[in-house]
């Protein structure tokens, strides 16, 4: 099963390394084998959420979602975005940008910082949007009960997730940014696309389930379907596209962090997107061994570790908007976090509340699985 799951990384790590070594001699071929590992570690949380949503899908969906969804994910934004951001930022053509990609990376680089305080703001607001919704929901399994049962109680205020965010982003602003304008409309939009794709995918959802509905033959009542992406069941047709299309974003907002990071490793952007598809492969294919293991239903506060990251991370973004903070940190805190809940699902498991059990009383109390 590994070889089947991670074939095609290890085929990629080693072409790739490969293009590494003959595009710089040993320097680059280190330099590549050390962004993968910075992407694998940055990236790990974004692997579990994946999981969970991926569970969801349809087969085809998953296929697309592992075939032309890392496409995606390695050329679209490990190698064409941050030239776009640098072309928009700079007013140049994507020709332009990637000649001064290649001439002169020192200059690329600069504009690429210049540009980060918007991307941090954007990608910020869309993880720290997809943590509030899932700590705010009730559930009938906490990790944390101390912190998440009072959480879920405040959370019953409607779109509270919104005016938290919203005033998260305005004290962001208003503290870190030299100008707060953009960061305020970057935030917002990142705002938007989250309730966007959340909403459509709901709808379509429902849509799918009014159908299914239809035409069942035990007549009986269905209970009415969870909320957000990371809910939808086996979701087809549109349901699907929108479910793939909300991977994709998340994966643009955890890949801001490590494209801007691997700046600090190498300046040359073929080797920073050899490096971190590398890595983005792995990251995929964690994330189909852990649907077809099951892992998320075995270890069961893997998905609350996952989401905790996903806040921690959304917070570093947010404050690297107006000061540094390193890619150490926060990678660790959000391994620590997840390494933490897995340990905790292990003790759990062992003291007689096994998977079996686990995997329906992760369930939110307001419905059950369909």
């Amino acid at each position: 099963m590994i070889l089947r799951t991670f074939g095609w990384a290890f085929g990629i790590t080693v072409l790739g390394l490969l293009v590494a070594a003959l595009y710089d001699g040993g320097t680059g071929l280190a330099l590549v084998a050390v962004l993968a590992v910075l992407e694998i570690s940055l990236s790990f949380d974004n692997a579990v959420v994946n999981a969970k949503v991926l569970d969801r899908m349809s087969p085809f969906w998953q296929k697309i979602f592992l075939t032309v969804g890392i496409a995606i994910a390695v050329f679209g934004m490990r190698l064409v975005f941050p030239l776009l951001i640098v072309g928009i930022t700079a007013k140049l053509n994507p020709v332009e940008a990637f000649d001064l990609a290649l001439n002169d990376p020192h200059k690329y680089h600069h504009l690429m910082n210049d540009a980060y305080p918007m991307i941090a703001a954007f990608g910020g607001m869309f993880l720290l949007m997809l943590f509030l919704d899932f700590v705010f929901e009730e559930r009938a399994d906490k990790w944390l009960p101390w912190l998440e049962a009072p959480l879920a109680r405040i959370g019953k205020l409607d779109q509270l997730s919104v005016v938290v965010a919203g005033g998260a982003l305005a004290f962001t602003a208003g503290l870190f940014a030299d100008d707060p304008g953009k960061v305020m409309i970057a935030g917002v939009l990142g705002m938007v696309t989250y309730i966007l794709v959340n909403g459509l995918g709901e709808l379509f959802s429902e849509a799918t389930d009014d159908d299914e509905d239809e035409d069942g033959e035990d007549g009986e009542e269905r209970a009415p379907a969870r909320s957000g992406p990371s809910s939808l069941a086996l979701a087809t047709g549109k349901a699907g596209f929108f479910l793939f299309l909300y991977l994709e974003v998340l994966d643009a907002s955890f890949s801001f962090d490590g494209v801007i990071g691997a700046f600090a490793i190498s300046t040359d952007p073929i080797i920073i997107a050899l490096g971190l598809g590398i890595g983005a492969m792995y990251i995929r294919s964690l994330t189909v061994f852990l649907v077809r293991k099951g892992t998320l239903h075995e270890y069961i506060y893997l998905e609350h570790g996952a989401h905790w990251a996903i806040g921690a991370l959304a917070v570093c973004m947010l404050v690297s908007i107006g000061r540094h903070v390193p890619e150490w940190l926060t990678g660790g805190v959000g391994a620590g976090l997840i390494i933490a809940a897995f340990i905790s699902s292990v003790v759990r498991n062992r003291a007689g509340g096994g998977p079996a059990a686990a995997a329906g009383d992760d369930q939110p109390l307001h419905s059950s699985k369909v």
